[in-house]
Parts: structure tokens; sequence; C-alpha cells
């Protein structure tokens, strides 16, 4: 099942694929006590937007409210884009820098013509090797920047379990797209089978702070929010749907 879904609340990039495990992720939680939930959730303190998000209220067999946010994968490269495991991606990232550094060293001696000519001294001058085909040095370079995009805007697992965004994480996914080790760790696995969700994995229980689930809730009320308005035709945004009026926790 592909192609673009031309529901108006969906994103426009989104595909009907990905809408379906979506709807899915909204159904099972429901049916599994989040009875709080909406779809394309920022979630508080991290900096991401979940497909979907759902809050449990407390009960009589439960004396605190529960959380889970559901990131749905319809493709294996759209999965292992945001499992990167931070502490190994740093890691790679201070080897990469320190032998690009070293590299520089040893290029510096064999290249003189690369010096830049800025400073009075030579040991103070800088050097211009953004045109030098050196194949390791340039293998380098991509590595590098290749790793530092990572930093920035791959690590989504790997931060929204460190920071406990919710008390469960869920990653929904279509069947066969996925390695059990490439599961990021934590997260419980949802996997598509037929027109239902079924349990692969259970989550680690991370006890979210009460603030963040409170936050957490706010965010979900003002998503339900924008939905009943756009289906009633209620022009403009709730008041308060401006992320500083909800607090970072």
């Amino acid at each position: 099942m592909s192609g673009i879904n031309p529901d108006p609340q969906m994103p426009a990039s989104e595909t009907a694929q990905h809408a379906r495990l979506k709807t899915l992720a909204l159904a099972w939680a429901q049916a599994n006590g989040f009875r709080i939930a909406a779809t394309e959730v920022p979630v508080p303190r991290s900096g991401f937007r979940a497909d979907v998000a759902a809050y449990a209220p407390a009960a009589a067999e439960r004396a605190e409210p529960r959380t889970a946010v559901f990131e749905c994968k319809q493709a294996r490269p759209d999965l292992l884009k945001d499992a990167h495991a931070e502490a190994q991606t740093r890691a790679r990232l201070a080897e990469l820098v320190g032998r690009k550094q070293t590299l520089e060293k040893l290029l510096a001696v064999h290249r003189p013509d690369l010096r830049r000519g800025e400073a009075l001294w030579p040991e103070f001058d800088g050097w211009d090797f953004s045109a030098l085909e050196h194949q390791g040095y340039r293998a380098v370079v991509v590595e590098l920047e290749t790793v530092q995009r990572r930093l920035r805007g791959g690590l989504k697992f790997s931060k929204m379990f460190r920071y406990r965004c919710a008390d469960f994480l869920y990653l929904v996914v279509e069947d066969d797209i996925f390695a059990e080790a490439e599961i990021p760790a934590g997260w419980g696995l949802l996997v598509r089978r037929a027109d239902a969700l079924q349990v692969a994995r259970v989550p680690a229980r991370l006890d979210a702070a009460p603030a963040q689930r409170i936050a957490l809730l706010e965010r979900i009320a003002l998503c339900g929010t924008k939905a009943v308005n756009r289906a009633a035709g209620v022009a403009g945004a709730p008041p308060g749907s401006t992320s500083g009026d909800l607090p970072e926790t």
C-alpha cells in the first residue's frame, strides 16, 4: 500500500501506509487503557514529534497515570535513520575528529603549498584542505559529516529513552523490515500483521516524572482540540497552542 494520503490532518508527505500504522497505534493504545490519545504530538523535553502519544488516567488498580509514545516505521531505512545509539555515535565522532587532525598534521608536512599564507609566522598559519584529492582524508571527512548529521537528527529513539519522555515507548512497524538487534534498547515493539498490531517485545517501564506526564497530556489535549476545530470548521489555533505556553519539564 503506497501513495500520498489526501487527509488534510496528515503531514503533506505522509504515505497511506504510515497513516495506517498510526491508526492502528491509536486503536491499540485505547484498547489497552490509554484512553486519551492524539497523533502528531510534540513531546516535551525531546524536541521531537511523536506519531502517536497517549495517556492512561489513574485507576483502581493503578495509583498513578501512565503515558505512552508510539513511533511508526513503514520501511527499513525509515527505522534505521532514527535508531543510532548516542554513546557509540559520540565515541565514533571523537575518533574521527582525532583521525582528521592527525591526517592534517601529516599532510601539512608534505603539502606546504596548501598553506593559506594569512599569518606572518608559518606556525600560526592555516591550511586549506578543501580541494585536496586524498582518498583517505576524503573518506574521513565524509564519514565525519555523516556522524555529525546523525548526532543532530538521528538519535530520536536513544534520546527519548534517556529523557524518559513517557512511561512506555513503542515502535510500531511493518513486518519483516527489522532485525532484532536493530530495535532500540528499552522500546517495545508492535508489529502489524493483517489489520492488527501484535506485541513482539514488551517495553521497559521508565516511570516518567509526574510533570512530564502532565506536560505530555497537555500536548495531547491541544492536538486533539486542533483536530476537533478542523473537523468543525473553526478557524485559528486554540488558546495556548504555542510551544511557549506549555511547560518544558
